[in-house]
Order: C-alpha cells, then sequence, then structure tokens
C-alpha cells in the first residue's frame, strides 16, 4: 500500500482527518465542503456565510488543519462569504504534494479557486504561513487583493532561530521520541504564552506524531515584490510570538507594504487566547468596515 505523500501512515492520515471533523462540529454553522480542481491538484474548500456576503478567503496555519485557525475568526461568518481552503500540501482534504511559497505557485493556486466561485475581487486573511501565501498573492496577483489582514505572519521578518531550536525544535523531537506530554506542553506554552486550548495542544500533538511537517517557510518579501500593490493592508502581530515576533514584523512591512493601513501589536504569542481573538476580531471587523 502507498503511504500518502504527507502523512507517516494511513492510520496517521485517518487520526488527522477525524481531528479535522470533530473541530468542525465545534462550529455553530452549516458548511458548503467543496472541491476544486486546480492546475496545483484537487483542494477542499469549507464555505459559509451569506450568498451574497462580500467575498473573504481565509487561509489556514502551516501545519496545522484548517478548522484550528478559521474558529479565529468565526465572528465573520455571519456577515460575509467566506471561502476557507485546505492548503494543498498540508493536512486536510485538499492534494498532498508541497507547493513552492517562493514563486508564483501559490498566487496562481489561489487564482484558480476565485475563477471556480466566480470572485474577481476578494478580501483576505491568513494567519501564519496564511499570511505568507497573502503575500504571494499580492506580489503576482496584487489586482485579486481588496485588502488583506495578516495575522502573526509568515514572509515578513522571522524570529530567533536559537530561541526557535530551543523551544520548539528540542522539546519537540522529545515528544516525537517519547509521546512526552510535559514536552508537548512547553510546546504549546511557548506557541501560545501559557493559553492554548487543550484540543488544539492534543492536534499539535497528534500534528506532530502522524504528518511529515512542511518546513520551508514563506519566502521573506522583498519591498521591489509589492511595487504593484496598493491594497489596504492590516497586520497584527504578537510581542510574545516566538515565530514572528511584533517588533521585527511590523517594522519589516512598515518598510515594504505600499499601503499599511493599520499595524497593531498585542502582547500575545503565536496562539492567541480567547481574549485575544475577541480583539482581534473586533479589530478586523472595523478595518473591513473602512476599507471593504
Amino acid at each position: 500500500m502507498s503511504v500518502p505523500a504527507i502523512y507517516k501512515s494511513e492510520e496517521g492520515k485517518k487520526k488527522i482527518l477525524n481531528d479535522y471533523e470533530s473541530y468542525l462540529k465545534r462550529f455553530h454553522v452549516e458548511f458548503e465542503r467543496v472541491f476544486v480542481d486546480t492546475r496545483f491538484g484537487r483542494t477542499h474548500t469549507l464555505v459559509t456565510g451569506p450568498v451574497d456576503g462580500k467575498p473573504v478567503f481565509i487561509f489556514q496555519g502551516g501545519n496545522c488543519i484548517n478548522p484550528m485557525t478559521l474558529s479565529w475568526f468565526s465572528s465573520l461568518f455571519g456577515e460575509y462569504r467566506i471561502y476557507a481552503p485546505d492548503t494543498i500540501g498540508h493536512p486536510g482534504y485538499s492534494a498532498e504534494t508541497r507547493m513552492s511559497a517562493k514563486d508564483d505557485s501559490f498566487a496562481l493556486w489561489v487564482s484558480d479557486l476565485m475563477e471556480h466561485f466566480g470572485v474577481d475581487k476578494s478580501a483576505f486573511i491568513g494567519p501564519s504561513y496564511g499570511a505568507g501565501i497573502i503575500l504571494r498573492i499580492a506580489a503576482f496577483l496584487p489586482e485579486k487583493i481588496a485588502c488583506s489582514v495578516l495575522v502573526a505572519p509568515s514572509g515578513l521578518k522571522l524570529g530567533s532561530k536559537m530561541k526557535m531550536i530551543q523551544k520548539i525544535l528540542i522539546p519537540m523531537i522529545g515528544f516525537t521520541i517519547s509521546s512526552s506530554q510535559k514536552q508537548l506542553q512547553k510546546i504549546a506554552d511557548t506557541m501560545s504564552f501559557n493559553s492554548m486550548k487543550e484540543i488544539d495542544k492534543n492536534i499539535i500533538g497528534d500534528i506532530f506524531t502522524h504528518v511529515k511537517l512542511e518546513q520551508d517557510m514563506p519566502k521573506i518579501t522583498e519591498k521591489r515584490e509589492l511595487v504593484n500593490y496598493s491594497s489596504p493592508t492590516m497586520v497584527l502581530a504578537g510581542t510574545k510570538d516566538i515565530f514572528f515576533p511584533s517588533e521585527k514584523v511590523i517594522a519589516a512591512a512598515e518598510a515594504i507594504i505600499p499601503n499599511l493601513a493599520a499595524a497593531t501589536v498585542y502582547e500575545m504569542g503565536h496562539f492567541p487566547s480567547e481574549p485575544f481573538l475577541q480583539k482581534i476580531n473586533s479589530d478586523i471587523k472595523q478595518f473591513l468596515t473602512v476599507y471593504y
């Protein structure tokens, strides 16, 4: 039996997809589940919100399941038409082949999705790796973006690699060898500034156990790549984010994003706590009201 490209075993794949379904049941909305054939492979997309609502594409975090990071923005579901694709090459129901986040691949992938759904231009929201995808669209197909929200974004500036090795990689190795809950808790506390939900921690443990992690971050965006990008952009970053700390991210955003309409800093980790999620949703709603 052939083993799927991104999973370590068929059993592991089933476990991750069970996690996906369990998380989806936590939402109090109905989703259409649409499979779209793109030039990079089949893409499973969750669709919800009023049919006549303005379109908003939301991308998942990297090495994560779509419903987990989609849940961060659930207050938008009642007003906007939400399209949330499972990123190809990441856990979920989309094709399992890896895509490059250093060229125009993700921009073309999103263009295929937008064409399928009849969307010419949209607002985009992306946490972490998902923000890096948005920056690839901004670089190659800027006319597709009405406005964008980058949350704890990749693609602008990285945090200390030494800290990531000490506080994420070494405990991850310990966890994968021994399934030590103590090591998993260390990772969860580092990623969330001691506020990660139990369900999220457990799913991250399942992903570490069963998934061949995507190790390539989206490329660091250069100023010259965004010369044709003029859409209003909001950046939200955390002072305690080990991957993308706010002082580096905001400085980079101010240096390269032509229309940085808002830059907000919270005292949070990479995974926001519930109180910060409420603030984030409030700030995003206000931004969309003004610029969309």
